[in-house]
Parts: C-alpha cells; structure tokens; sequence
C-alpha cells in the first residue's frame, strides 16, 4: 500500500465542533478495531478541546477504555508534572480523568539518562506492542494518530532543516534542540512511524493558524507538508483556520 499524500480537508465551524468530529472519528476507529486498539496523542493547544470532551459524557462511555493503548507523537524532555509535559496533559484533561489503565498508557520516557536514549526506549515499547521489529504498511502500528501544526510549520517534533525529517529507518529520534519555544530537547516519532496508521488526523484551529496551513497546502517543503499516512490522510480545521478555498 503506497503511502497517502492525498489530504482530505473537513472544515467546522469552531473549536467545539472540531472536538465533536474529532471525538467522532476516534470512536469509529476504535470500534473499527477488533481487539487491541492504539491511539498516538498530540500536544499543542488544539487537541485540548478533544481531551475534555472524551473524559465526559456521553463520549467517555463510547470508549472500550480497556482495550485502548495510548502513545505520544512527541514530548518535551522534561518530567511529566511539568507544565510543558505533553502527556502531562493528556493525563490531566482525559487519561487520569477515566481511569484509563495503567499498563494502557505508554509516556515517552522522561527519566531516562537524555533525549536519545529516551527514543531507544520508547522505539522498543513501540515494538513491543506491534509485535514485529519493522512496520508492515497492511499492519498499522496505530489506529488513529492526531497530530498539529505550529506556526513554523513543524508537526510533531519534526523543525523545519531539521535531520530528522529524512529518518527513514528508526521510529523514534531524540531532539537535542528544539527549533521553536518552549527551547527545551524533545522526543519525537518519526515520519514513518507516524505514517504507520489506519487514519492521521490534523487538528488545527484559530485565526493564528491560517498563514502556516496556506504555505502547507500550497505545497511548501514544510514538515506538516511532508507528512504522509498509510491510510487516510485528514486535515480538520475550524473556519478561523481554513484558509481562502478551502472553507468546506
């Protein structure tokens, strides 16, 4: 299966109809999965609306919370208590909030000795929980993947310039050097792993957001352009964001 560069664009009215659709489409990908299920979560202030909506009702009811592996498209390097803490986060709106189990939730490790050797290990707990050593496109290492764009255009924890960009064999990479604030080293999925999924789903709202998503779809060598899927590729957007001809 080739990977998917073809970008399906759904754009809603605003930030409580993204977390509504979001929250949709995550459902359906669960329910879609016969057993195991795994998510990849995303940092940033977009998927925050998504969090607080499935730590409630009706949404929390929806989710086979027992059967779900939570993982982290990247993290600062920093201990998970800290504010900047991705899966801090994901914890405080949603995770922590439904007693998702303990073993269901995969943190990329922030007490390991540096950036690096906190990709090895979270390369290995990947591997571990895909059962194989090299990412099969008919097998996907994920269900649904969210990831952002940031105003440079970087997704995950992949900068403009950056090596990384070009990682085609590992699945995890340490950032030594972010290329944006908050400046402190990260950890990152790479492209291919991120890629390795049934859907990747873009979450991007508000007005700050529609110069760096008209440089995207206009084709500009930009990360969060580069990124592709093995399965569907989809942009949500709130109407503050869509740029011109693309309002849905």
């Amino acid at each position: 299966m080739a990977a998917n560069t073809n970008r399906e664009i759904i754009v809603v009215a605003d930030g409580k109809a993204i977390a509504e659709t979001a929250a949709q489409r995550l459902i359906k990908r669960l329910k879609d999965a016969k057993d195991r299920a795994a998510v990849c979560l995303t940092g940033g202030s977009s998927p925050k609306g998504l969090y607080r909506l499935l730590a409630e009702e009706p949404w929390r009811s929806q989710v086979p919370w027992d059967r779900v592996h939570w993982f982290m498209g990247d993290d600062r390097f920093v201990p998970e208590n800290d504010s900047l803490s991705n899966m801090g986060m994901a914890r405080r709106l949603l995770l922590d909030k439904v007693n998702a189990p303990r073993g269901n939730v995969h943190a990329i490790p922030a007490d390991a000795s540096d950036p690096e050797g906190a990709a090895n290990l979270y390369q290995d707990t990947l591997r571990k929980c895909y059962g194989a050593e090299r990412l099969d496109p008919a097998r996907p290492l994920f269900d649904l993947v969210l990831m952002g764009v940031g105003p440079d255009g970087h997704t995950a924890s992949l900068f403009p310039g950056s090596r990384a960009l070009e990682e085609k064999e590992r699945w995890v990479v340490g950032v030594a050097k972010a290329g944006m604030e908050p400046l402190v080293p990260r950890v990152t999925l790479t492209f291919p792993a991120l890629a390795s999924t049934r859907e990747m789903l873009f979450i991007v709202d508000g007005p700050g957001k529609r110069g760096i998503l008209r440089r995207v779809f206009s084709g500009e060598d930009l990360p969060a352009a580069r990124a592709h899927s093995d399965g569907a590729l989809v942009w949500l957007l709130d109407r503050a964001a869509a740029p011109e001809g693309h309002h849905g």
